[in-house]
């Protein structure tokens, strides 16, 4: 089972770096179907491509209510991210609930796999990825959490490959991680439609070849 302690630190920080962002009080019936309405247009048009108008019409709210639960366009944006990380959490503790690894070595493969399934469902590549690229400023309320969420799996890697007992854990999450991540960008861009499955026996290969702490 994923290193239950690990992924509450890094939720925290992850917290803590987009609180600021984040709605003041639970959302309400409204706001529920604006994040509901925001996200499915975000990540099927694009950030930049979609308007208050057209998530208000979506949600069936007005402007004004929009703005009263989330302050700007900017940090809806921040929300939708947020709620698709929570989404990514979920689905890979479901995936390690079914599939059970036993090793450290199988949980970062499982994260692998997971892949697979969860791309299935989102045809337009990872919307982390794709929302870097359209939000270019340092500042925007959702840098953080995208930033926040490659970081825990780079953090997730690093501490199943320590618990493996493999050596150079830093440079071995590094290499997993770009792994990782290239095959999403090149699910998306370069319609590798078995991205998913090539990263996975590739992280496979680099496991069993990595050396290992004696004892």
């Amino acid at each position: 089972m994923v290193d239950q302690t690990l992924r509450q630190a890094a939720a925290e920080l992850l917290v803590e770096r987009t609180e600021a962002h984040a709605p003041a009080k639970p959302l309400t019936a409204a706001g529920e179907r604006i994040l509901a309405a925001a996200s499915a247009l975000f990540y099927a048009q694009g950030i930049r491509a979609v308007g208050v108008d057209a998530i208000a019409d979506a949600a069936a709210v007005t402007k004004k209510t929009l703005y009263d639960r989330f302050g700007s366009k900017d940090q809806l944006v921040a929300a939708y991210l947020e709620n698709r990380n929570r989404r990514w959490h979920a689905f890979l503790d479901e995936q390690l609930a079914a599939r059970r690894p036993t090793r450290p070595e199988d949980v970062i493969l499982t994260l692998f796999a997971a892949l697979t399934d969860w791309m299935a469902e989102s045809r337009r590549g990872c919307g982390f990825i794709n929302a870097s690229v359209e939000l270019t400023a340092p500042d925007h309320p959702a840098m953080p959490v995208i930033v926040g969420q490659k970081r825990w799996m780079r953090a997730e890697f690093l501490a199943q490959a320590e618990r493996a007992g493999f050596q150079q854990c830093e440079e071995l999450a590094d290499r997993l991680l770009l792994l990782h991540e290239g095959a999403l960008v090149s699910y998306r861009v370069a319609a590798m439609e078995n991205a998913p499955e090539v990263a996975h026996r590739a992280a496979a290969d680099l496991l069993a070849s990595w050396p290992r702490s004696a004892g």
